[in-house]
């Protein structure tokens, strides 16, 4: 069983995890794929080696940002799903929430899914889609598990939701990769087209009883 001295030493630790993240999102914010170890350090007040205790290279500070980033991410898309409205709205507001994210914070996310675009200072750059690759996959699987939860599928329910996720993901990644950076229409006509590309399969199922939303 965990001491007193024990739990407060993990707190302290966890504290001091979730300050150097935020320490590193600042740094990241103001330099993208770029961000270095050096200047995370220097931005969290503390010594390189010190921050490699706790994250153990720039791969696991960045694993690390992933989660905290991912979480937020599917957080805010699982409360736009589950708003009060109908469906067609859902889904608009379900795209936008993504692409609203990624152009609040265009470093953050070229940081994320283009980590290969910086490299500084010694460090290089990751190898393109290793890490980002994951990121879609985790998001691919939590939207599938939301239309599983909200949609009656029929058989074989399960396998076609976890379709639908991947494929909902792909296509909002691909269309909002290209989006921000050629800026080719509005936000808005962005999420009412994907949207009626997306409608035609939501259109024709049911909501399950008592889902969230509804």
């Amino acid at each position: 069983m965990e001491t007193t001295q024990q739990t407060d030493q993990r707190s302290a630790a966890e504290r001091r995890r979730r300050e150097l993240l935020e320490a590193a999102d600042r740094v990241v914010l103001r330099e993208g794929p770029g961000a270095s170890m050096n200047a995370i350090a220097a931005e969290a007040g503390i010594t390189k080696p010190i921050l490699y205790r706790h994250f153990g290279d720039k791969e696991g500070l960045y694993s690390a940002l992933a989660v905290r980033h991912t979480d937020a991410l599917v957080s805010a898309l699982r409360s736009a799903l589950d708003a009060p409205a109908e469906r067609r709205r859902r889904v608009e507001a379900t795209l936008d929430t993504y692409l609203a994210a990624i152009e609040a914070r265009p470093q953050v996310y070229r940081f994320l899914m283009h980590p290969s675009e910086g490299g500084t200072g010694g460090e290089p750059g990751f190898e393109a889609g290793q890490h980002s690759a994951p990121l879609l996959r985790r998001l691919g699987e939590e939207l599938g598990k939301v239309i599983e939860e909200r949609l009656e599928l029929g058989p074989g329910g399960e396998e076609r939701a976890r379709v639908w996720g991947h494929g909902v993901v792909g296509m909002a990644y691909a269309a909002g990769d290209w989006w921000l950076r050629e800026r080719p229409c509005s936000r808005e006509q962005l999420v009412s087209q994907l949207a009626d590309l997306l409608w035609g399969s939501l259109s024709m199922v049911e909501d399950r009883r008592g889902a969230p939303g509804l």
